[in-house]
């Protein structure tokens, strides 16, 4: 069985946490946006855009990952004035009407600024503060959560995925500690897909990724729909939802905890059966230990 990390209560904004440590967490893909890779333009107004996230709910998603940037790779970069009027409007309607966590997918403090203030629970930061370090800063302030993501993008990576991955997260979380950043509110992203430049580093980055509880911090995983689960199954970025679901339950055996999705009811299935077999594995165990 998979060590656990060293906390599972993950405390956000806004006074309040997310238990971790009996089930996985599934957080949705709501892009506000008109060139995502997957599904740009579907929810690019605000109507739609809550509609899509309070039916992402009912679906069984516990976070809401609000996006105004496409990350894909070669997208155009908006000004942050534009991603801010994408994106608080859609926080604001849906902290009106939903319990559910809301994060803000920026790496922009001035965005993520706005958004927190708007009633954004988490920072989502693909760019793992390095871009814009003084969003480190934000998250301190308002004592949110904040997801790190590792990126191969723009830099010279180390030839082990495993290594490269704690060289630029070490330098993330000495980001986050100078600015006060709290480690009880930090989650870690490997970056599934962001300069990982072959379904071999990728299928790798699955195959290793215990090697990531080191760190002692819970992790998500952002699989969904990835162009390596396209080369290896050929097929289009609408139709990879079977694969993501089988790599969230590969994952969830692995020991993270968030996983990051376009399709909330197949991979809440998946979660399902998952912590299903973690907990019969414990039971097991439990067993074992009285009898010994």
């Amino acid at each position: 069985m998979v060590a656990r990390v060293e906390h599972t209560i993950w405390r956000v904004g806004h006074g309040r946490t997310l238990d971790l440590a009996a089930r996985g967490a599934l957080m949705a893909i709501v892009n506000v946006t008109p060139d995502s890779f997957s599904d740009g333009g579907l929810h690019n107004s605000v109507d739609a855009a809550v509609r899509h996230a309070l039916s992402c709910v009912d679906q069984g998603a516990e976070i809401l990952d609000i996006g105004g940037e496409s990350t894909r790779p070669g997208a155009a970069e908006v000004s942050v004035d534009d991603e801010i009027g994408r994106v608080v409007p859609v926080i604001a309607a849906l902290r009106e009407k939903t319990d559910a966590l809301i994060s803000i997918d920026t790496y922009r403090a001035a965005t993520a600024k706005a958004a927190v203030e708007a009633g954004a629970h988490i920072i989502n930061d693909v760019h793992g503060l390095q871009r814009e370090p003084d969003i480190a800063k934000v998250a301190a302030e308002h004592r949110s959560g904040l997801c790190i993501m590792h990126t191969g993008r723009g830099r010279e990576k180390l030839a082990d995925p495993i290594a490269d991955q704690r060289q630029f997260l070490e330098r993330s979380l000495a980001i986050a500690e100078r600015a006060g950043v709290a480690l009880e509110t930090i989650v870690l992203d490997p970056g599934f897909g962001f300069a990982k430049e072959s379904p071999e580093e990728n299928m790798e980055l699955i195959a290793r990724f215990e090697e990531l509880h080191d760190f002692g911090l819970p992790l998500l995983a952002g699989t969904s729909r990835k162009r390596f689960l396209g080369a290896l199954t050929g097929r289009d970025a609408a139709d990879r939802d079977v694969a993501t679901a089988a790599t969230t339950v590969a994952l969830r055996l692995k020991g993270a905890s968030v996983f990051r999705v376009h399709n909330v009811a197949i991979n809440r299935d998946a979660l399902v059966m998952a912590d299903a077999m973690l907990a019969t594995e414990r039971r097991i165990a439990a067993m074992k230990d009285k009898t010994a």
